[in-house]
């Protein structure tokens, strides 16, 4: 009761909130107008701050002027390619800017904080982890098939330089992305309940066939791998990992030591997936059956 009492004493301390509109800002920019009668939550006749209101005006303006860092990569040539930093609402900084102009008499404009937020995979940690080859594998395709073969090296480029940290588990769906026309993905064809259609983005089921291959030689721990409802010519029977963007997904855990980085690579008509380590890691090779040359499609 006492407790009760003393909040509520709390509660009617707080100064009254003033009804002046704000402009809220980033880089010069407005992002948002507010008034503070939006953030007014009235208990036992007096007004008071509504606190949800406010975490979702932080949330709001995070979502539209929120960068996501860019992390380091590895170009065709070998060169790193440093990463970006990105960045997000400073919290902290914001509720107090906020608070100063709730209960303040003065309108005009927030200039949003920002804090800076670092890329997960920096030049450093590639430097670290591309010293050693742990696993390799290479698949065969038609390259007169120029669709496929189109969302074949597009895929693979979304793929390449991805890292895979101790304990993290790897999707390939998430790792690549959704596969649209706005990305430049093309009709292929694709098998779709044992029968070979067209769809965007065919061809790919190749690159996370290629994937599983060279990271089974590692010894990873596959999560999760579907085979086609048919047979596919680009790797031997039983090989295969299908993927779909609202279907099966592949997915592994890196259960090693260190991280794992992944190359993927489109050379003429052939795909290969090399995985690398620092020297330091222990893993646990395995032996895998090599994909044959074939010129047919699936």
């Amino acid at each position: 009761m006492k407790i009760a009492l003393l909040s509520l004493c709390l509660l009617l301390a707080q100064p009254a909130i003033q009804e002046d509109d704000l402009s809220i800002t980033d880089e010069g920019k407005e992002v948002l107008n507010v008034n503070r009668k939006d953030f007014e939550l009235e208990l036992l006749g007096n007004p008071f701050v509504d606190q949800a209101e406010i975490q979702q005006l932080i949330d709001h303006l995070d979502d539209q002027i929120r960068e996501e860092p860019v992390n380091a990569k590895i170009d065709e040539s070998g060169e790193i390619i440093p990463g970006e930093d990105g960045s997000q609402v400073y919290q902290k900084k914001f509720m107090e800017k906020f608070y100063a102009y709730l209960y303040g008499t003065k309108t005009g404009t927030l200039s949003v904080p920002k804090l800076s937020v670092r890329p997960k995979v920096d030049s450093e940690l590639l430097a670290n982890i591309r010293t050693q080859q742990i696993g390799h594998y290479v698949t065969y395709f038609n390259s007169n098939n120029k669709a496929r073969s189109h969302n074949i090296r597009l895929s693979a480029e979304a793929l390449d330089s991805y890292v895979v940290f101790p304990g993290e588990v790897f999707s390939f769906n998430k790792a690549v992305g959704k596969r649209t026309k706005e990305k430049g993905y093309k009709n292929a064809p694709e098998i779709v309940k044992g029968e070979v259609t067209e769809g965007i983005g065919g061809g790919i089921c190749q690159l996370s066939s290629t994937l599983f291959n060279s990271v089974d030689k590692v010894g990873v721990k596959i999560l999760e791998r579907f085979s086609h409802s048919k047979r596919v010519p680009y790797v031997p029977s039983g090989r295969d990992a299908t993927v779909s963007w609202y279907g099966p997904d592949f997915t592994f855990k890196n259960q090693y030591n260190q991280p794992l980085l992944i190359r993927a690579r489109v050379d003429g008509g052939q795909v290969s997936v090399t995985i690398y380590s620092s020297d330091v890691i222990n893993f646990d090779p395995q032996k895998v059956a090599d994909a044959k040359w074939r010129t047919r499609d699936r």
